[in-house]
């Protein structure tokens, strides 16, 4: 792995995975639907390509037990699954198949028989150090060292993760590091300013959300007539004096809707432009979420594989996913979020969306004090998605906990990531699921005072 040095025990699982597939000519991927699953699976796709062999690809929504139905039933001797297994592990040591998992979720058992690489069985934060897509990658490095130039796609699944917001670190810095050495990754400051044809880019942007401008064409028409900069302007046009006006009226407009100073920090982070793709991470992430969330994942492993017209239909499913996001940020934006006492939340039925409302939800429209959940009971199984912040990590919150113990006290399954996680359970258990959620997140924070 040339200037990468894994913990030993991560490297030995990582060679042993390795050498298992290399022992079938028929590969299955299983992977999550989102940008970070997409990237692992479009590197594993091309890895597998490169090696000759024959694969498939199905992106999850989640691994649940239907999920896990459907890998039963797959006629393939060796599966890969990547950004999800970790809650699976005793269910798929039955399969009597060669399985790798190459996840960075919360493990719920470490296995002899599966061939499982998760950064938190080497003492490493998969929260932070290290996502699906930077697993993928490792493996991809020792199924052939020549794979590096694969690292970009990796890093649209960091970011996507946001695993970059406050910096780099442990495994995903590695991979960093060894990307800017070989000229794959050219790093920039970033900017309150979003990219992109300014009108539209203020309109469509959640990230950040700018009550009175995002959603709103005469909103975001006025802001930049406010700051001297022309209507038609690109970002990338501005001299420096326009782009102090524009970040200056962006951060008071964000201040007075109640944003910390530490979010409008994580807006301005670095970005990472990937060279050998003419777009930076984030960009390459929106496309794989868009493109998943639309149902429309095979079209970005098609564009992780080399076809330009996947590409240039991803950036089309990114306009029409930005502006449903946008829309749907704008209306609970106007109706508010319900509260409770240690949570506050939202119903939503737009299936692939709860997620990314949530996020947004969270750090520019909620109580920035307590957990945002978005709850979609459109169908009989409910999923719902629930979003931190680092000053509530900070207060003893800890979301993968609390998700999987509220849905597993209405019969259902949860977990993720302390800042961010998910569950699922009967739609009718709804109000239960609420109520537990609630006092989970009430006994961490007083516990931990």
């Amino acid at each position: 792995m040339d200037d990468i040095v894994l913990p030993p025990k991560l490297l030995k699982r990582l060679s042993s995975a390795a050498e298992a597939v290399r022992r079938h000519g028929h590969v299955h991927i299983f992977s999550h639907y989102d940008a970070d699953g997409i990237s692992a699976a479009g590197i594993l796709a091309k890895t597998l390509l490169r090696t000759g062999k024959e694969f498939e690809v199905t992106l999850l929504t989640t691994l649940d037990d239907p999920a896990m139905d459907r890998i039963r039933e797959c006629d393939s001797k060796c599966l890969i699954l990547s950004d999800l297994g970790a809650s699976y592990i005793p269910e798929l040591e039955s399969l009597g198949k060669d399985v790798v998992v190459l996840d960075h979720h919360v493990p719920s058992a470490d296995s002899d028989s599966v061939f499982y690489a998760n950064p938190h069985l080497v003492g490493i934060d998969g929260m932070t150090g290290a996502c699906g897509a930077t697993m993928s990658f490792l493996f991809s490095l020792q199924m052939d060292n020549k794979n590096w130039d694969l690292v970009q796609i990796a890093f649209a699944g960091i970011t996507g993760d946001r695993q970059h917001i406050n910096g780099v670190t442990d495994l995903n810095a590695l991979l960093l590091n060894g990307a800017v050495k070989r000229g794959l990754i050219r790093t920039s400051p970033g900017s309150l300013i979003p990219p992109g044809p300014l009108s539209r880019s203020l309109y469509l942007s959640t990230d950040p959300y700018i009550r009175g401008v995002s959603g709103d064409t005469e909103g975001s028409q006025r802001m930049l007539a406010d700051a001297g900069v022309p209507n038609d302007a690109l970002s990338s046009d501005l001299d420096a004096d326009e782009g102090r006006r524009l970040s200056s009226l962006i951060a008071v407009r964000l201040a007075v809707q109640g944003v910390s100073v530490q979010t409008m920090q994580e807006i301005s982070r670095t970005r990472y432009h990937l060279t050998g793709w003419n777009m930076d991470a984030e960009t390459m992430a929106d496309l794989f979420n868009a493109c998943g969330r639309l149902g429309m994942g095979g079209i970005s492993v098609g564009m992780c594989l080399g076809s330009g017209d996947c590409l240039q239909k991803a950036v089309s499913a990114n306009d029409d996913y930005k502006k449903k996001i946008v829309s749907a940020v704008t209306s609970l934006d106007s109706k508010g979020l319900i509260q409770k006492e240690n949570i506050q939340y939202f119903s939503s039925t737009e299936s692939g969306f709860t997620g990314i409302v949530c996020g947004a939800a969270m750090q520019f429209i909620g109580d920035p004090g307590k957990p945002t959940v978005g709850v979609n009971c459109s169908e009989d199984i409910a999923k719902a998605s629930a979003r931190g912040t680092w000053a509530q990590l900070d207060m003893g919150v800890d979301l993968s906990v609390a998700m999987r113990a509220a849905a597993e006290s209405v019969g259902g399954n949860g977990g993720g990531h302390r800042i961010a996680s998910g569950a699922s359970f009967k739609s009718e258990k709804k109000d239960l699921f609420l109520d537990s959620l609630d006092q989970i997140v009430g006994d961490q924070i007083r516990t931990a005072t």
